[in-house]
């Protein structure tokens, strides 16, 4: 019964401390608890709320609903009720989907006291007339809290010419039950994506990885935490990893910052059909993070959008609508745009004078025993003309139309021959510093 607060919560970041302890690297798992009725942002912390037990008994005695079959048969925050109600007197307080008459909704009323359950939609127009009884226990606790927890990895290097590393945001949303895509996948990928990240020898940047309920948790997040804000260069908001559609990417309200930059380059790597979409101030917790006041540079990736097919917010998506596939695929695409921005950097010709010989310092025999020579050479070439301490490598790719690991290997291979040195951290940092 996971929902914006409770227990449920707690139950699944223990699941999730659990994993983040198999054999392997420490990944430091931080659980945070923040009081019911405290202010943030515009908005106030909720009632922590928990169910004991929920469930419809119909005139012949048999329940027809119940949590303890089905998370998503009560509406998420129903207050408590215990009363007797004909079919007619209970029917503003049922819910399915006439379209999908198999499948049960998912619906919920977090800041609107009210009650209810979901049904399917055959199993609604199932019911016979009579008296109902209604036992939804529940309880709204004002000294609750609301739960989240956060995966700090501090960056292991300085960046080039000193300074304050900056900081990669990755969030995931906790609070839908019941749900494998939306959002049990984007917690599988972000939970793997920490075991990585920890595994990692070398970090540019310190990630933080959030597991927050949608929306509230955000801004709880945000408002709790505003020394934290400057220090973000990069974020990324995972939802919906697992179904087989392509993957999206939708871009910060930037438009085009360097996480918007990367996703493509990673995108585009693939050679797979794939969706950029432009932001809008709709969707999840980039909204939150993309409002005005603070327009941080963070975008959101996944596969089907929230909406776009059928089985969103239903008891349909279930362990059968995500496959292994996808869910590796979405987190081969997270890995390499957190690698591209690990990489992009500015870097300085130091013969800027005249093209230099690389045949003798070995380059075109190197270039030579790759499949595609010419690809290669040109990549040498382009990155010696745009290093000049201005252009980064997401620039140079872009505007030699070359992929981004063609630019990242000659970029390798000339400073390992003393032809480029790093300048700055400035563009690797999005130049957001």
């Amino acid at each position: 019964m996971r929902s914006i607060t409770g227990d449920g919560v707690r139950t699944a970041l223990s699941i999730v401390r659990k994993a983040l302890e198999e054999p392997g690297p420490a990944v430091p798992f931080e659980v945070r608890e923040v009081p019911s009725g405290t202010p943030v942002l515009d908005w106030t912390v909720p009632r922590e709320w928990n169910v004991r037990a929920a469930y419809l008994v119909g005139p012949g005695g048999s329940r027809v609903a119940d949590v303890a079959d089905n998370a998503l048969h009560l509406l998420g925050y129903s207050v408590p009720v215990r009363t007797r109600l004909t079919l007619d007197e209970l029917r503003p307080h049922l819910f399915s989907m006439p379209d999908r008459p198999d499948w049960i909704p998912y619906r919920t009323s977090y800041w609107n006291e009210n009650w209810g359950f979901c049904l399917a939609d055959n199993a609604l127009r199932a019911l016979p007339d009579g008296e109902y009884e209604v036992v939804i226990d529940t309880t709204l606790d004002d000294n609750g809290s609301l739960t989240y927890a956060e995966v700090v990895l501090p960056a292991t290097e300085q960046p080039p010419g000193g300074g304050e590393p900056g900081e990669f945001l990755i969030t995931t949303h906790t609070c839908h039950p019941a749900m494998a895509n939306d959002n049990g996948s984007g917690i599988a990928v972000a939970t793997e994506l920490a075991r990585h990240l920890a595994a990692l020898p070398r970090r540019r940047f310190t990630y933080r990885i959030l597991f927050i309920p949608g929306t509230i948790g955000s801004i709880t997040w945000l408002a709790g935490n505003p020394d934290v804000i400057p220090r973000i260069r990069h974020g990324l908001v995972l939802t919906g990893l697992g179904d087989p559609s392509e993957p999206t990417y939708k871009r910060s309200r930037r438009g085009n910052a360097t996480i918007d930059r990367a996703a493509a380059a990673a995108l585009a790597e693939t050679g797979e059909p794939h969706r950029i979409v432009d932001f809008s101030p709709y969707g999840y917790d980039e909204r939150q993070f993309c409002s005005p006041g603070f327009d941080l540079p963070v975008g959101r990736f996944g596969r089907g959008q929230h909406g776009e097919y059928p089985q969103y917010h239903t008891s349909a998506d279930d362990l059968s609508f995500v496959t292994p596939e996808s869910l590796a695929g979405s987190f081969a695409i997270v890995r390499r745009i957190l690698e591209i921005c690990e990489r992009e950097s500015v870097w300085r010709n130091t013969s800027p004078y005249g093209e230099p010989q690389l045949g003798r310092r070995g380059l075109y025999r190197a270039i030579g025993a790759t499949m595609n020579r010419q690809a290669a050479e040109m990549a040498l070439l382009w990155v010696l003309n745009l290093a000049d301490g201005r252009h980064s490598l997401l620039d140079i790719a872009e505007r030699a139309a070359l992929p981004f690991a063609s630019v990242e290997a000659a970029v390798d291979a000339l400073a390992g021959v003393g032809l480029l040195v790093e300048e700055s951290a400035g563009a690797r940092n999005g130049g957001q510093a």
